[in-house]
């Protein structure tokens, strides 16, 4: 009998349990961030995106005040302008000869006064706020609030006085809208107002059933703002009292309410406005209300997934660890090595690319789409010396091939908008730009000498051009951004120059420019030279796919031969200028001299062993704690260094609590990455960096497991992408793969690398050079290493490397062979 009623109360125990989770909150699932307190009004860092390519919003899920903080991808400062400064190509030849005089501090003074303008570029805006007031929700219980990964989608619950109040908020992908759903657990509990809180110049009124604010892009340095905007929120509810005012709008007495806010704006493209921003705001808000909620979110998470969906990953359980809200396991970690937090913040990125970059839209600011200022930190806008690159370096690894769309049509526009910069400023042929850009896409350098003058910008986001042709095969994209190629190649073939202290080798250098961010000016910088070669050598290659001009080709191999070779210095380092001037001891952020080694793929263990083992060096020199996209960048370059268990070491600096007790953290309580302040490129190097220590595909061969740290014991992943069009799953245990399966979406050969002998049908070893050319990286070797480089004895795993030809469309299975 006792026993039985201690089964009965055990049995009322875990009902107990499991309607209180049902009632006060759900339990957690391994792809969501969630919280038992509501953000702190005045930490934007603690609220959660959600977003759809064009409409961003920050969800604060205050119980008595919630805030949308909103964005729209086109609500700049200023309006169409140029910052091409006339002088430039008087001055440049007096600049490039101080510069081989040595006399760089003069040089400096002449390219402030003769490069630069007053304008530096605009600031990408905050539409402002949609504030709703609840009266009597400042005391409440049971709180809980989450993002979900899985479907996009923010909530929010908590009880006040016995009553359940939950809220819903997505920015569709169906709709174009940002939706947000409110109930109450009884019947007629729910009443609220809203209002708008903007920091522009606006005006508010009402406009049928919706409430509507009219706002301005601000004035900036000079470039008037043309950029006007509308905000329009309506209501729908079954039940309960609509009022809309003249400045707010008045929900009382209903069960449930569902909201909707749509942004217009009248910008058309970087050179002209002019669009009618009230009908854009009003038609797909029109269109939204049609819909109910439930199959307005059916519609929205089924468009979602289909991209967040394709990318599967576990890195391993907690281990018995409790659960915890995602700011503990944050603070914690250091304690825990949560595998599964990594795993959160890996997919968390491509969460935020999706929100923040989709086809027809604009690019990935400096903080995605979600901005709550005027003037945000270095305007939010696109700085092109890595920061923006570094945005896109998950979209084709992680399976989001279309997010790079966006900004495949700003290096298009920037093509335009650059040939005439190249021709005020160098007298040359072509387009170029430089370190930053906005959304009215200038070219010219901005900011001063030491930062800005670096002509490269244009050149480093071309290489995405060819990145993207490498993983898809796509022949017909190639010949679609060949002109692009072309003509950032011919800015260098018309700019380069010889250097005279090195005219016995035939040198040509690019001058004036910087190693970017940390001087002094100079030429023929190291990371200059690298992106030279890569943008001549592929726009060659380019041009021999498409069957064009073999003159020009000739032309362009024959300028690659007189390129500087990389050269390792006296600290056993890959040197970042031409002249051995490296300290040992400097550990700035940038590490721009290791382009080569991650995202390019001219260092290699296998063909260029010094200067690998020099960037090594290089990197070690530099430290492993930096700002978080740093952090970020050298995720990647440990994997490249094929050292998983450094690689970690730098995710675990990544994944320090960012608040006003700890400075020096790198991670936010809402897990955007901390310069600090919040910059979005850390979370996206991140994740590139994860998968690059998960498979590699730059060096001839499709690598797997290339740098697993010894923590991540047992695990998996599927839909992870390499170059050749192939996409990948396989789980590992004790850091070896064992179930391996390959799809081939466009066929060819397939040459698998591992560290682990392979069996499967078919494969043989592999032999000669990769017939595959999307596989087959451009051959660095003797041309890149400088006739002094000595060092000798790296260390390295064997290896075994298989061939396998494919046929497009199938899938081919592999497995450990016995040993």
């Amino acid at each position: 009998m006792a026993y039985q009623k201690i089964r009965v109360l055990a049995l009322l125990i875990v009902c107990t349990l499991f309607l209180t989770l049902a009632l006060y909150g759900q339990k957690p699932t391994a792809l969501k961030l969630w919280y038992d307190k509501p953000a702190n009004a005045k930490v934007w860092e603690q609220a959660l995106p959600v977003g759809n390519g064009r409409l961003g919003a920050m969800v604060y899920g205050i119980p008595e005040r919630e805030m949308l903080q909103l964005n729209e991808e086109t609500i700049w400062g200023g309006g169409p302008y140029r910052n091409d400064n006339k002088k430039g190509a008087e001055a440049l030849p007096v600049v490039q000869q101080l510069i081989f005089d040595g006399n760089t501090h003069e040089a400096d003074e002449l390219v402030n006064a003769s490069f630069f303008t007053k304008t530096h570029g605009m600031p990408f805006q905050t539409a402002g706020s949609l504030v709703l007031n609840f009266p009597g929700h400042a005391h409440y219980q049971h709180y809980y609030r989450e993002l979900d990964l899985d479907r996009a989608i923010a909530k929010i619950s908590y009880t006040v006085d016995g009553i359940r109040y939950t809220r819903e908020i997505i920015s569709s992908f169906a709709d174009d809208v940002i939706i947000m759903h409110l109930a109450s657990s009884k019947k007629g509990g729910l009443t609220f107002e809203a209002e708008y809180s903007n920091s522009s110049k606006h005006t508010v009124f009402r406009n049928g059933n919706s409430l509507v604010l009219e706002g301005r892009g601000s004035d900036h340095e000079g470039v008037d703002g043309k950029i006007v905007y509308q905000t329009h929120t309506s209501v729908k509810s079954r039940d309960g009292k609509i009022e809309v005012a003249n400045d707010k709008l008045k929900v009382s007495g209903a069960t449930s309410a569902t909201l909707y806010i749509s942004i217009g704006t009248n910008f058309i493209d970087y050179k002209s406005i002019g669009a009618d921003q009230a009908a854009k705001a009003s038609v797909k808000l029109g269109t939204a209300r049609k819909k109910g909620f439930e199959k307005a979110l059916s519609q929205h998470v089924a468009l979602y997934a289909k991209q967040f969906g394709r990318f599967k990953l576990d890195l391993g359980s907690r281990g018995g660890v409790k659960d915890e809200s995602t700011v503990e396991r944050i603070k914690n970690f250091k304690t825990t090595q949560d595998p599964a937090l990594i795993t959160l913040l890996t997919q968390f990125g491509r969460y935020l690319l999706i929100c923040s970059s989709q086809p027809g839209g604009r690019p990935a600011t400096l903080q995605g789409i979600w901005n709550n200022a005027m003037q945000p930190a270095w305007d939010s806008k696109y700085t092109i010396n890595i920061n923006t690159e570094m945005n896109y370096w998950p979209a084709e690894v992680t399976n989001l091939s279309e997010t790079h769309q966006p900004l495949f049509q700003m290096i298009k526009d920037l093509g335009e908008s650059g040939q005439e910069t190249a021709k005020a400023l160098y007298g040359s042929e072509g387009w170029v730009a430089h370190h930053n850009t906005d959304i009215w896409r200038i070219t010219s350098p901005i900011d001063f000498a030491a930062a800005g003058m670096w002509p490269m910008g244009g050149i480093w986001l071309a290489q995405h051009l060819w990145e993207h042709y490498l993983y898809t095969g796509n022949t017909e994209f190639l010949r679609q951004v060949y002109p692009i190629m072309k003509g950032a190649s011919d800015f260098l073939l018309t700019t380069l120059i010889p250097h005279p202290k090195h005219e016995d080798k035939e040198w040509m250098v690019l001058s004036p420019s910087i190693s970017p961010e940390h001087g002094p000016m100079s030429a023929g910088v190291t990371m200059d030279n690298q992106l030279v070669f890569d943008m001549l050598t592929r726009t060659a290659l380019a041009n021999e796919i498409l069957g064009e001009d073999t003159v020009y080709r000739d032309n362009l191999q024959e300028m690659v031969k007189r390129i500087p070779p990389m050269h390792i210095g006296k600290y056993t380092q890959l040197q970042e200028w031409l002249e051995d001037l490296d300290d040992p001891k400097n550990e700035h952020r940038h590490v721009s001299h290791l382009y080569g080694l991650y995202p390019g793929n001219q260092i290699s263990p296998y063909t260029t062993p010094e200067l690998f083992e020099a960037s090594r060096n290089s990197l070690t020199y530099r430290g492993d704690m930096a700002t978080g996209w740093s952090i970020g960048w050298k995720v990647n370059l440990w994997a490249r260094l094929l050292d998983g268990n450094h690689a970690y070491k730098i995710v675990n600096n990544m994944l320090t609590i960012a608040d006003r007790e700890n400075r020096d953290g790198r991670t936010y309580p809402n897990m955007f990455t901390a310069h600090p302040p919040f910059q979005i490129d850390g979370n996206f190097g991140l994740t590139a960096g994860v998968a690059e220590m998960l498979l590699q595909s730059h060096d001839g061969a499709v690598h797997l497991l290339p740098a697993m740290p010894d923590v991540w014991h047992t695990g998996f992943v599927s839909g992870i992408k390499a170059r050749g069009g192939f996409e990948i799953e396989m789980n590992w245990v004790d850091g070896e793969a064992e179930g391996i399966k390959v799809l081939s979406s466009i066929g060819g050969n397939l040459r698998l690398r591992s560290y682990v002998p392979l069996s499967g049908k078919g494969l043989k070893e592999a032999t000669g050079e990769n017939p595959n050319v999307l596989l087959n990286p451009i051959a660095a070797v003797k041309a890149l290493i400088s006739p002094e480089a000595s060092l000798k004895g790296n260390k390295l795993r064997r290896i075994y490397e298989y061939d396998l030809p494919t046929i497009r469309g199938k899938t081919y299975n592999f497995s450990v062979k016995k040993r």
